[in-house]
Parts: structure tokens; sequence; C-alpha cells
């Protein structure tokens, strides 16, 4: 099944590719491979999700926040590439949880994006990552990920 089926299938709602906030591009594309700025959370009504993992919000919280951020990278993918069927792979994933100092279950918080892009990409959406701890993000966001992505033409 093509990437672009399994969105449909999962029901996943990618129109509204998140817009810098910053000086930066979402995606550039170096010959195969994208990269793809640190995105957050965004929820459907536009809301920013915000606190801390271990403090504020749970491990699921957190790993629901970082499936959002999922949605918003495939979403900018997208746009960058006209369709995910283009991608060959997912190459690489770095995902930064802002959690209390002695929270320990960083992976399982971006396992949410993880999940996702093996949902939507099968066994070639699970590529090489980190999963680190930081003290804050941007907006207190939850969770930030970036991705590089190995695509066709």
């Amino acid at each position: 099944m093509s990437a672009e089926d399994r969105v449909k299938e999962l029901g996943l709602d990618l129109s509204n590719a998140p817009r810098p906030v910053a000086n930066y591009m979402p995606a550039v594309q170096v010959g195969n491979i994208v990269y793809l700025s640190g995105h957050g959370p965004l929820r459907p009504d536009g809301a920013l999700p915000a606190g801390k993992v271990g403090a504020d919000l749970s491990v699921e919280e957190g790993y629901d926040a970082a499936r959002l951020v999922g949605i918003g990278l495939l979403a900018s993918l997208r746009v960058q590439l006209g369709s995910l069927d283009r991608v060959r792979r997912v190459v690489k994933t770095l995902g930064m949880v802002n959690a209390t100092p002695d929270f320990m279950d960083h992976p399982r918080v971006i396992n949410g994006t993880s999940d996702l892009f093996r949902e939507v990409f099968g066994e070639k959406g699970v590529g090489a990552r980190s999963a680190v701890g930081m003290g804050s993000l941007p907006g207190q966001i939850p969770v930030e990920v970036e991705m590089i992505v190995e695509v066709d033409g």
C-alpha cells in the first residue's frame, strides 16, 4: 500500500502544514535528501500543547504530542515533495522532549512520531533516531522533532 493510501486509511489530515515562526525553511532538499526543520506539536484547532513531560504531562500525553509533531512533519514533507509516495526511507529523526531533570522515558515519548512513520511508510519509515531531554523548548512545547528523509528523484 502506498504512503498516500495509508494516510487516507489512517484518517490523517495533512492539509495544514506548519508555517515557520522565524527565519528558516520547513524543509530543504539537497539532491535526494530532504532535511526537515524541527517541528512542534500543533493541534487541529491550531493550539500548541505546552508543558514539561514528567511534571505537567504524562508519558502518554507526551506520546500524543509527539504524534502531532509527526503529522506536521508529514504535512511539510508532502508540501515539499508533492506526494509522500516519493519517500524512499526515513533516514534519521531527532526527538527532543521538554522534560524534568529526572525524567527517563524520552524514547517512549518520541515513539509517538516513530510509530506514526512506521504506520505510514512501513519498515522504510524506521530510521536511525535520537531521543533526548531538554530543559525547555520554544513556547514550552513538550516535544520537537526534526528529520532527514531519502526521496526518489
